[in-house]
C-alpha cells in the first residue's frame, strides 16, 4: 500500500509543479504562492476534521512538532514564492522541476546521512549518483544553451 501512496504522492508532486508553471505568467509570484497555501491548509484543514470526527486517527500535537511543522511550511513557502519567480522567467517545467527536486536530494541525502545516521547500501548510492549525474547534466545542458546566444 505505501507505493500506492508514493506513486501518487509523486503524482500530485509534478502536478504541482505543472500548475505553478502554468499560473506563473497570470499572476504575482507571491500572491501566487499566498493562494497555493491557502487552498493547501484549508484542504489539510478539512482532511484533520474529518480524522477527528471519524475517530479515525489519534491527533497527537507536541511543541517539537509544531516547531519542525513551522520550519518545513517556511521552507515549502520560500520555494513556491521560487518556483513562481523561476517559471515566471521561462525556465521549462520539464528542467526546473528536476533541477529543484534533484538538486533537494543532496540536501535530504546529506542530512540523512550526517545528521538523521541513516543507512544506505549499494544500489541505494548508486541510484543516487545515477540521479545526480542526471543534475549534472541538465545544467550543463542549460549552461550550453545560454551560452549559444546570438
Amino acid at each position: 500500500m505505501i507505493y500506492l501512496w508514493l506513486g501518487v504522492a509523486a503524482l500530485m508532486f509534478g502536478l504541482y509543479n505543472v500548475f505553478i508553471k502554468l499560473s506563473s505568467d497570470h499572476i504575482h509570484a507571491v500572491f501566487g504562492a499566498v493562494v497555493l497555501q491557502f487552498v493547501a491548509a484549508f484542504m489539510g484543514l478539512a482532511v484533520l476534521l474529518w480524522l477527528y470526527k471519524s475517530s479515525a486517527a489519534e491527533i497527537s500535537i507536541t511543541g517539537r512538532g509544531l516547531a519542525w511543522s513551522a520550519l518545513a511550511g517556511v521552507a515549502i513557502g520560500l520555494v513556491e514564492i521560487l518556483s513562481f519567480v523561476i517559471y515566471g522567467r521561462g525556465l521549462a517545467v520539464a528542467v526546473g522541476n528536476p533541477l529543484i527536486v534533484g538538486g533537494s536530494l543532496v540536501v535530504t541525502t546529506g542530512v540523512g546521512l550526517v545528521l538523521l545516521r541513516e543507512h544506505f547500501n549499494a544500489i541505494q548510492f548508486a541510484a543516487i549518483a545515477l540521479i545526480m549525474l542526471g543534475i549534472a547534466l541538465l545544467v550543463w545542458q542549460a549552461a550550453q544553451a545560454g551560452n549559444s546566444g546570438p
